[in-house]
């Protein structure tokens, strides 16, 4: 007879096991649609059959494709993005964390607000505004509307993370002689360190999968990796290349994974210190 506490860690396992499932499916089948061959596309088979690496070459062939070029256009769309809105959102959030003023609840409401507004909305606006001042098809074109997402999610994750730091530690820094900016960079920023690294990490991947201003906004040259996949071309004319978007798919996949691994202590230390302290 299974006791009650037995009973609760099996159900636990299994709960665990049907969340890894139902998130990792559509990845799996995604990497195993890869490897298969064009003409067996819709193969029903659970694991790779006719594996192949056509899809991956047709992906990086040139003669086709700008994939590579596009790939480090969303790099760089998102390295940057990510840097400059880090960088205010941390002195922003610090500020509104640490500082007394009027209405400041009511003006964190109003910037987590801003990231519920439908990026639709916007389009027509930036494609007019960004035809008149020549900016179309240019990179900034794409990296301003993409800080304005990703700021209101950098202020709002990093003021709950800020206002539950122990500002003891920053008086004693000043008492000690340190300046303002000193306790700041030396003390406070270091110990923020787990919910910087959460919410950048947060801030590239909402940058990396961005689409719709892309999508109206870029050109040949520096449209991002998720324009390129829309718009892609196999090696066969009129069939439509599904393998080799999903090779393309699983390419693009493999840099969040690799980041997500190199830095998981950091990103659980944030979102746990977020979760309780917020």
């Amino acid at each position: 007879m299974m006791t009650s506490s037995r009973w609760r860690t099996v159900r636990t396992y299994l709960g665990v096991a049907v969340i890894v499932v139902w998130g990792l499916a559509p990845f799996y089948w995604m990497l195993v649609t890869a490897f298969r061959d064009l003409q067996f596309t819709f193969d029903a088979t659970p694991w790779p059959t006719h594996v192949t690496m056509d899809n991956f070459r047709t992906v990086f062939d040139t003669s086709r494709n700008h994939f590579g070029r596009s790939l480090l256009n969303s790099v760089l769309i998102g390295v940057v993005t990510t840097a400059i809105g880090l960088v205010v959102g941390i002195f922003t959030a610090y500020a509104m964390a640490r500082l007394r003023f009027p209405a400041k609840n009511a003006i964190l409401a109003v910037i987590l607000a801003a990231s519920m507004f439908p990026g639709v909305a916007l389009v027509t606006p930036l494609f007019q505004l960004f035809r008149n001042i020549g900016w179309y098809g240019s990179y900034q074109a794409m990296i301003i509307p993409d800080i304005s997402f990703v700021l209101p999610l950098t202020i709002y994750t990093l003021t709950a993370f800020f206002r539950e730091m122990p500002w003891e530690l920053e008086e004693a820094a000043r008492i000690d002689g340190a300046t303002k900016r000193q306790a700041f960079t030396k003390i406070m920023l270091p110990l923020a360190a787990p919910g910087v690294v959460t919410t950048a990490i947060l801030a590239f991947i909402a940058a990396w999968n961005e689409f719709l201003i892309a999508s109206q906004l870029s050109n040949d040259s520096t449209q991002p990796v998720t324009v390129a996949i829309a718009s892609f071309t196999g090696s066969k004319p009129h069939v439509e290349p599904y393998t080799a978007v999903m090779a393309a798919g699983t390419v693009v996949t493999i840099p969040l994974i690799l980041m997500v691994l190199a830095f998981q202590r950091r990103i659980v230390d944030g979102l746990t210190a977020g979760g309780v302290k917020g």
